[in-house]
């Protein structure tokens, strides 16, 4: 195997490979001879046909076979002998092949970019933090409450209000025509919680129990089931009780009931949790604003196909949001070519970043080890209060899903060491202001436009 270089541009390799005749004829006539040890032809015994009976019904498959085999050898050899680095698989085209004469194909490839890493001691960063406000817990407090209070049924003659749960009979339809699934029976629906279509709810406020109301509204235009979707329709509803919640008394019994000792230590266990929401979202800003530095400091040409690549997948996933009615009120307003424009140096960004990262790892020689990934699920199972155990159980009985923390895991961990050497400052601000993103960080000048920025 004889090659030679084109001239290459920017991270653009193409090599020229020829492939002897003979040689190619030696390993045809050696396959020829392995796949005649176990070949049965009619009339002669498993390895004894004769070799031209052998060649003229097997050599056709057998060209196609050594062909792909010493292309593939071929141009593993070639990446190997000029260290290169394919960001994607090689683009393989042959360009003579003729039984007895001499193979030519070409091998095109981008390869990584070589990065120069620099010193991240120099990297400043502001670390924002925030306290956790009485109220918050206070506010937490009440949600658990409420989630725990019962409803009476109103005994005195007195008309809905908005915060009752009245219990209902209705059939809706439109233009006098009942609809599939416009039908129910003791339904309970509290007033003001917008649980059914808009308007429903306030035309029920004012009435008493036993009244029957025609409730007359409108299907929103983006309703789910489409055949009903912007429809006017009539829904006769009869009040059959009004109920009314009974407050819970927040004391010991009731810090208890939530799975602590008392109620001093449910406000503690509130207040932690509420801290360690507020410590994931610094972490997240700290980090965004990491890679807003990194993305300033470093410059290096980036693989087009892994950029082409990129964009191809965020522009599905925009297509698919799009035809799902799904796209966010940002990219609703504005103009598709804008969009897909922005989306594109998204596209860049992220995978200038997914290559600097790499290397960073790479450098540091960081893996990720069982902890790591132990680490990630136990922060997957904090997603989900009370279901951290349903959490566990996914993730020990789905190894695939595991392989999937891997990944987030490993980016991560090279987070964390960058961070180690960069100097922090922790810089207190308020709780709006820590989950305020949509402002400029004082670390960079860098602005995130929609929720797809790396």
């Amino acid at each position: 195997m004889n090659y030679k270089e084109e001239k290459s541009k920017g991270l653009n390799k193409k090599y020229t490979v020829t492939i002897a005749a003979a040689d190619f004829a030696a390993a045809v006539d050696k396959k020829l001879n392995e796949v005649s040890k176990n070949i049965k032809l009619p009339g002669f015994r498993a390895g004894k046909a004769p070799k031209n009976m052998i060649e003229q019904k097997y050599r056709p498959s057998v060209l196609g076979e050594v062909l792909d085999d010493m292309i593939r050898d071929a141009t593993n050899e070639v990446i190997e002998k000029n260290n290169l680095r394919p960001a994607m698989t090689p683009d393989v085209k042959i360009e003579k092949f003729k039984d007895g004469e001499d193979i030519s194909f070409t091998i095109e490839t981008e390869v990584l970019p070589e990065i120069a890493l620099g010193d991240f001691s120099k990297i400043s960063l502001k670390k924002y933090t925030a306290k956790v406000p009485a109220e918050e817990v206070e506010k937490a407090i009440k949600y658990m409450s409420d989630s725990r209070r019962d409803t009476v049924k109103v005994e005195k003659d007195r008309a809905a209000k908005k915060g009752d749960v009245v219990v209902i009979d209705f059939v809706g339809s439109i233009d006098g025509v009942e609809f599939q699934g416009g039908k129910g029976n003791a339904y309970p629906l509290e007033l003001g919680s917008n649980s059914f279509i808009p308007g429903y709810e306030d035309q029920l406020i004012g009435h008493k129990a036993g009244e029957t109301v025609d409730v007359k509204t409108t299907f929103p235009t983006e309703y789910h089931a489409k055949d009903l979707a912007g429809k006017e329709a009539v829904f006769v509803t009869t009040i059959k009780e009004i109920r009314e919640y009974k407050p819970v008394e927040v004391n010991d019994e009731f810090a208890k009931s939530m799975g602590a000792s008392d109620l001093a230590d449910l406000k503690s266990k509130i207040e932690a949790r509420i801290s360690d929401d507020y410590e994931s979202t610094s972490r997240i800003k700290l980090k965004r604003d990491l890679l807003d530095v990194l993305d300033k400091e470093y410059n290096f040409e980036v693989p087009q196909k892994l950029i082409d690549a990129e964009y191809s997948s965020i522009e599905k996933q925009y297509q698919n949001a799009k035809a799902q009615n799904r796209l966010d009120e940002s990219e609703k307003n504005r103009d598709e070519k804008d969009v897909l424009a922005e989306y594109k140096e998204i596209a860049l960004r992220r995978v200038k970043l997914g290559l600097l990262l790499s290397e960073i790892g790479n450098n540091a020689k960081l893996t990720v080890t069982a902890d790591d990934v132990n680490r990630a699920i136990m922060n997957e199972a904090k997603k989900y209060p009370g279901q951290e155990k349903a959490v566990f159980d996914f993730y020990l009985k789905n190894q695939q899903a595991v392989e999937s923390l891997k990944a987030p895991a490993y980016e991560e961990k090279i987070v964390d060491y960058v961070l180690s050497k960069a100097k922090l400052t922790d810089t207190e601000v308020s709780v709006a202001e820590l989950y305020d993103f949509s402002a400029e960080s004082e670390n960079s000048s860098t602005k995130k436009k929609t929720k797809k920025s790396a």
